[in-house]
């Protein structure tokens, strides 16, 4: 089996050599060797045009069966698995008392990781079987067609479980929400007071992190890609704000509207005014020492220059730039170079998805220790903008319209159509029957625990004059020439 012997004095120019896209992730074993062609999976097609938290974890999901292999079977190597090993792992993942004993969306998510590895491996050869059992999706009719035959018929792994809950949709009314936020991240008591025992610098940003992400539905790795350039800061005459969320940093290129209400923008520009200056002007002489920084020389002008070589210059528009170029893209402005992300750590980089995760856990462990029984993740938050929106959209739909001339009526229709399509966009949904999963949740409510839960003062966006809200046009927006308006 080949490894790695040899380890490059340079690996930026190893991996330029190698074609080896950076963030790419790759697997050592128990021993620390680096598998070549264990590590070319990620390297393939399919990989490579996946989302980099896709390929992340695919990579987790794949080492956690490679490590069962090496601690649980006699340290096998992953070309001679079986489906023995495969059986012994489900027993393990699901069953055994002293496993994990996984919920069913958890393993059907690792069976598709190793699943889509082996299929791989046996399509170029390394293995002479692929040890996931597999089944047929459904029957094929035999007035069926060779193209439809081909697509009925696709394998699927048979061990797939038969009770993955996928519509169950976790959520806090608003009222439970501000509770978590001001117990867990900005540090009050139990009883909702400031507590002036607690010591935390970043409560501010963290909290105005959660409303944003509440308020807007936007996913974890979305929001922590965002760049000064996207952001609205310019309060106005009060109401919602909107910005353009670019495909290179929206997941599957679900480019869209993001609106903004007036007092998330509030905390937002009071984050710019003090917290953010404060740490750039503290960590000027690190940006200088950054290697083949992507650098925007004129802020009015967000295109960036990197220096690939001598004398070589590469120019590209920052909406372009994905989360990993992003970490890399600084501004030259009157005091110096500055990171071009919005959220920054207390060191001047940006901060990670890892790091935004783990805010979220020690908000939790301080509701806990407060006697707080709430607990909220990044998508938890992403759940309860949908579901008040929702909410909030479908209750005043009907009463809305009937207060409306005929023209502003047309004029409403245009900016959110259907009350559900409306979340769907926000949400960067591609179909509406993945949004229909919060119709679910509010259908499972009596009507009166949904007034309780849901009140109506959560600035419903349709709240706002209509005459005064420009027309939707998500498929047709410039990005060039609609940043923040």
């Amino acid at each position: 089996m080949p490894f790695v012997a040899d380890l490059p004095n340079d690996w930026h120019e190893w991996l330029q050599r190698a074609d080896v896209v950076p963030g790419t992730p790759f697997l050592l074993s128990p021993s620390y060797e680096y598998d070549v062609v264990l590590n070319d999976f990620f390297q393939s097609v399919k990989m490579v045009a996946s989302a980099t938290t896709t390929q992340s974890g695919y990579a987790r999901d794949l080492a956690a069966f490679l490590t069962f292999l090496w601690s649980a079977r006699e340290q096998r190597s992953w070309r001679d698995a079986t489906e023995a090993d495969h059986r012994a792992y489900l027993h393990w993942r699901r069953r055994d008392p002293a496993g994990p004993r996984v919920a069913g969306a958890a393993w059907d998510r690792e069976v598709a990781a190793v699943n889509r590895f082996y299929r791989w491996a046996l399509g170029c050869g390394h293995v002479q079987v692929n040890p996931i059992p597999q089944t047929s999706r459904r029957p094929v009719p035999v007035e069926a067609g060779w193209a439809n035959r081909s697509t009925l018929d696709e394998q699927r792994p048979a061990t797939y479980s038969h009770d993955a809950v996928r519509e169950r949709v976790e959520w806090l009314p608003p009222q439970e929400y501000r509770r978590w936020r001001d117990v867990g991240v900005r540090g009050f008591t139990g009883a909702g007071l400031p507590d002036e025992r607690f010591r935390g610098r970043w409560a501010a940003r963290n909290a105005a992190f959660c409303d944003l992400m509440v308020r807007t539905g936007l996913r974890l790795s979305e929001q922590a890609a965002l760049s000064v350039f996207e952001v609205p800061l310019d309060q106005g005459l009060g109401g919602y704000r909107r910005f353009w969320l670019p495909a290179s940093i929206a997941k599957g290129g679900s480019a869209r509207w993001i609106y903004v209400p007036a007092s998330v923008l509030a905390d937002l520009a009071a984050y710019v005014a003090i917290d953010r200056p404060e740490v750039v002007a503290a960590s000027q002489h690190r940006y200088r020492r950054m290697r083949r920084p992507l650098v925007v020389q004129d802020p009015s002008q967000p295109i960036a220059t990197q220096v690939t070589g001598v004398g070589v210059r590469r120019r590209v528009k920052v909406a372009q730039l994905d989360a990993a170029e992003r970490r890399l893209l600084l501004i030259e402005g009157p005091g110096g170079l500055e990171p071009a992300l919005f959220w920054l750590g207390e060191h001047g980089w940006p901060l990670s998805v890892h790091r935004w995760k783990k805010m979220f856990d020690e908000a939790n462990a301080r509701c806990g220790k407060a006697g707080v029984g709430l607990a909220a993740h990044a998508h938890l938050l992403r759940h309860t903008f949908a579901v008040v929106t929702l909410e909030q959209l479908q209750r005043g739909h009907i009463a809305a319209l009937a207060e409306l001339t005929e023209e502003q009526r047309g004029h409403y229709a245009r900016i959110f159509g259907d009350p559900l399509d409306w979340v769907r966009r926000r949400l960067g949904h591609s179909s509406v029957v993945t949004t229909q999963i919060y119709l679910h949740a509010l259908s499972e409510l009596e009507m009166q625990t949904r007034m309780a839960l849901v009140p109506d003062g959560w600035e419903d966006p349709r709240a706002i004059p209509v005459d005064a809200l420009p027309v939707d046009d998500d498929a047709e927006h410039d990005p060039a020439a609609g940043r923040n308006r």
